[in-house]
Formats: structure tokens, C-alpha cells, sequence
């Protein structure tokens, strides 16, 4: 029996030799997540993404698998993420009547938006006596993933905790919004959904679709406008 045991313990080790293995355990995480977050009543404290982060965790931390070798395996879905960043073109012209209809405001708001979301985290980390690779890595983390990457490692941060950071400022911004939406109150969509892909990249842009597909497409331009503008702005002023 303790010989079978061993043996079940042990496949994990022997599964993640192929890329196969990390894919399909990242995969399988994510229906997982979304099944749980449709179970527990899809609660805004607590999104999928995150869900299947902690499932995923877990896996990995009960088999002690490998997580250097996971994350070679799941490297092929890193890939993705580069076509993903061009696909971000397409909401940005689904939604370019919008930007000309509302140039004003978004001029006004996005760049000081966007550069407090950046500055806030980077004077916090540094007040602490965060290291250069910690601010770095903190910088970029109201942006959506695919852009968020290359910011990181233009940098010199590390991309695993700009991860960490991105999953809890969407998190965290997604829960915020909704409620100071409801508190001011705010109950024009287009400026809920805006303020949500503007703080919560994709997990707010999720959130933003399920109110409305307004506030879905105005997030989708807020997530798509903040990425462009963090992306050709943060490197230079960083480095200033």
C-alpha cells in the first residue's frame, strides 16, 4: 500500500516531463476556477482568476511538483499572450466612435489615471525600502497581462511577482469601483465600465460585461487605452 502510495506521488514528476502536463493543469485550473465562482454565487471579492490561482497553487504544492519544470511546460501558453497584446487593437477600433465622441474627458482622465496607478505603488514600495527589482516589478500592475510582461522585463523586475501584484490589483480594484460606484453614486455605465478596465485590466473588464455591454465596451477601451499609454510612457519616466 505505502509502495502505491509512493508511486501516485511520484507521477506528477514523471507527467511534467511534457509540456502536455503543465497545460493541461493550468487549463484544467481554470474550468475548475470558473466552476467554483458560478457555485459560490460569482462574488466579486473573489474572481475566477483568483480562484484558479489558489487551485492551481494548491496541485502544485500538495504533489511538490516541480515548478521550475511547470513553468517551462506552461511557457507555451506565454506564447499566446503576444497575439493576445495585438488582439487588444481590435476593442480599441470597435470603440474608436467612442474616443472621438469622448476625447475630452478621456485625454483629461486617462494619463493622470493611469500614472497615479503606476506612482502610488512605486512611492509606497519605496517608502518601505522596497529594492530597484521590487518597484519595478510593482509598477506596471494596473496593466493587462500581455503588456504588463514586457514592461516588467524592460525593466528588470520580475514578471512572477508583477503577476501576484496584477492579480490583486485587479482584485481589489474591481471590488472598490462597484462599491464607490454605489456610494457617490456613479450610474453611468460608460464611466463605471471605463473606471474598471482603466484600474482592473481584464478582471474588471470581466466584471464590466457582466453589468452591461456597455460598461463592458468602455472598459475594454479604458484596459486597451491604459496599456498603450503605461507601455510607451513608464519605461522612459522610470528610468528618469
Amino acid at each position: 500500500m505505502t509502495e502505491l502510495i509512493s508511486r501516485f506521488m511520484a507521477l506528477p514528476d514523471v507527467l511534467s516531463a511534457s509540456p502536455l502536463f503543465a497545460i493541461g493543469l493550468t487549463l484544467g485550473a481554470f474550468f475548475a476556477g470558473n466552476w467554483v465562482f458560478a457555485r459560490l454565487g460569482k462574488p466579486l471579492w473573489m474572481p475566477p482568476v483568483l480562484l484558479s490561482a489558489v487551485i492551481l497553487s494548491a496541485v502544485i504544492a500538495v504533489f511538490t511538483i516541480d515548478y521550475v519544470r511547470y513553468q517551462e511546460g506552461a511557457h507555451w501558453l506565454t506564447l499566446l499572450l503576444g497575439p493576445a497584446t495585438v488582439a487588444l487593437g481590435i476593442p480599441l477600433y470597435q470603440q474608436i466612435h467612442h474616443i472621438r465622441a469622448l476625447w475630452v474627458p478621456i485625454v483629461v482622465t486617462l494619463p493622470l489615471a493611469a500614472t497615479m496607478a503606476a506612482v502610488y505603488a512605486v512611492v509606497i514600495a519605496w517608502a518601505m525600502g522596497a529594492t530597484p527589482e521590487v518597484l519595478a516589478s510593482l509598477a506596471p500592475k494596473s496593466v493587462t497581462a500581455p503588456i504588463a510582461i514586457g514592461i516588467t522585463e524592460q525593466l528588470g523586475g520580475s514578471v512572477a511577482l508583477m503577476m501576484g501584484g496584477l492579480l490583486i490589483t485587479g482584485v481589489v480594484a474591481t471590488l472598490f469601483v462597484d462599491l464607490l460606484a454605489k456610494w457617490l453614486p456613479v450610474e453611468d455605465e460608460r464611466i463605471i465600465g471605463f473606471a474598471l478596465g482603466l484600474n482592473g485590466h481584464a478582471i474588471g473588464t470581466a466584471r464590466a460585461f457582466e453589468i452591461s455591454h456597455a460598461a463592458g465596451a468602455f472598459s475594454s477601451l479604458g484596459m486597451g487605452l491604459t496599456g498603450v499609454f503605461t507601455a510607451l510612457i513608464l519605461p522612459l519616466v522610470f528610468r528618469l
